[in-house]
C-alpha cells in the first residue's frame, strides 16, 4: 500500500501545496514564507519520518495567522487522505520529547474524531516574527482537518523556542508510533466498531 498525498488548496488568503509520504526517510522540502513554521515541518518530518514537500504563498503582508493555519488544514487533509481506511495501523501514539529545560508531551489517537486538547503556556507572545499563539491555531487546524485526537501538555520549559519545538517533536514521534503498521493486526482496522 503507498500512503502518499498530495493536496492543493487555493483561497483569496492563501495558496498551499502540499505532498505527504508516510513512509518515508524523513525529506522535507519546506517553503512557507515563515522561517520558524518551515523549521518546525522539518523538524516533524525527520523525526516522523515522512516525506514532507510545502509550498505556501499568503497574505504575510497582513500576518502569519492565515498561512500557519491553513498549512495545518492542507496537513492534516494530507494525513487523513494517506491513511485511507487506516487498516492495520498501530492508531494510537504517544511521545514525551525533552529540548533542553523544556518538556512536551503530545498523545494521538487516530479516531476519526477531531479533537486538541492544548496545555501549553509560551512566556513570549512572539517568536521571531511568529506570533506564539499561532501554534495553537496550526495544532488545532491539523487535528480537526486529520480527524484526530490530539494532547499537547508543556511538562516543563521556559524557554519559548525549546517549548515550540518540544512540542512539534513530541506530535513527529507520536504520529510515527501511531500510523505505523502493527504486524500484529494485520489488515483489521483497530477499532470495535471495525471503521475510524
Amino acid at each position: 500500500m503507498t500512503r502518499i498525498a498530495t493536496i492543493a488548496r487555493t483561497t483569496s488568503e492563501t495558496d498551499i501545496s502540499l505532498t505527504l509520504a508516510l513512509d518515508g526517510s524523513g525529506q522535507a522540502e519546506i517553503d512557507t514564507g515563515i522561517g520558524f513554521l518551515d523549521h518546525m515541518l522539518t523538524a516533524l518530518a525527520r523525526h516522523a519520518l515522512f516525506d514532507l514537500t510545502v509550498r505556501a504563498t499568503g497574505d504575510l503582508h497582513i500576518d502569519l495567522h492565515h498561512t500557519t493555519e491553513d498549512v495545518g488544514i492542507v496537513l492534516g487533509r494530507a494525513l487523513a487522505q494517506a491513511l485511507g481506511e487506516k487498516r492495520g495501523i498501530r492508531r494510537f501514539g504517544h511521545a514525551v520529547v525533552p529540548m533542553d529545560e523544556a518538556l512536551a508531551e503530545v498523545a494521538i489517537d487516530i479516531s476519526g474524531r477531531p479533537f486538541l486538547a492544548w496545555s501549553v503556556a509560551f512566556a513570549q507572545p512572539r517568536l521571531g516574527e511568529m506570533d506564539t499563539e499561532l501554534f495553537e491555531e496550526f495544532f488545532r487546524a491539523f487535528a480537526t482537518n486529520a480527524l484526530i485526537t490530539l494532547h499537547v501538555t508543556q511538562k516543563a520549559g521556559r524557554n519559548t523556542h525549546h517549548v515550540a519545538e518540544a512540542c512539534f517533536k513530541a506530535l513527529a514521534r507520536a504520529l510515527r508510533m501511531a500510523v505505523e503498521a502493527d504486524p500484529r493486526a494485520g489488515d483489521a482496522v483497530p477499532s470495535t466498531k471495525g471503521s475510524l
